[in-house]
């Protein structure tokens, strides 16, 4: 997908690429944030689910940010019932990687899938913490703030 100094972004493929995503997510969400496992993972971490993880790796191949892309009925379900529509989601990179333009540049791959699959915008349900960095993106929130594992999100968009 894109490579960048220092490291490169790609679309996840194969069970040793899904389980280096996860390892991620584990590092950020369950261990930094107390974010229960059987929350953090769900159906649509599946190998047949309707979802498009990607992974930001360094030179020597160790995993920095992931994120995943939900497409179909699946991301319909989250962003109103409009099947054009897809769900970013799940977006982490690790405390030694922040800085680096992992985050921007997981957000952009996740968007270039979107666009390959014919999508017209993207959602995401943000930390409100984080909601600065997605608005910086092109982000736009809506709707109200609630809790998800306990930590305020507001709902964002944009048109891709």
């Amino acid at each position: 997908m894109s490579a960048t100094r220092g490291y490169a972004v790609r679309v996840a493929e194969g069970a040793a690429d899904r389980e280096a995503c996860f390892a991620v997510r584990k590092d950020v969400f369950v261990a930094e944030q107390g974010v229960p496992e059987d929350v953090e993972y769900d159906e649509h971490d599946r190998p047949d689910a309707d979802a498009v993880h990607v992974l930001a790796v360094d030179d020597d191949g160790r995993p920095l940010g992931a994120g995943r892309l939900l497409y179909g009925e699946t991301a319909a379900a989250r962003t109103g019932g409009d099947p054009s529509v897809g769900s970013l989601g799940r977006l982490a990179v690790t405390r030694e990687a922040r800085g680096l333009g992992v985050g921007v540049a997981l957000v952009r791959a996740i968007e270039e899938v979107a666009r390959a699959r014919g999508l017209a915008a993207v959602d995401l349900h943000a930390q409100t913490q984080a909601m600065g960095f997605y608005e910086r993106l092109g982000y736009t929130a809506y709707g109200p703030e609630d809790l998800e594992a306990g930590i305020p999100h507001r709902s964002m968009r944009r048109s891709l």
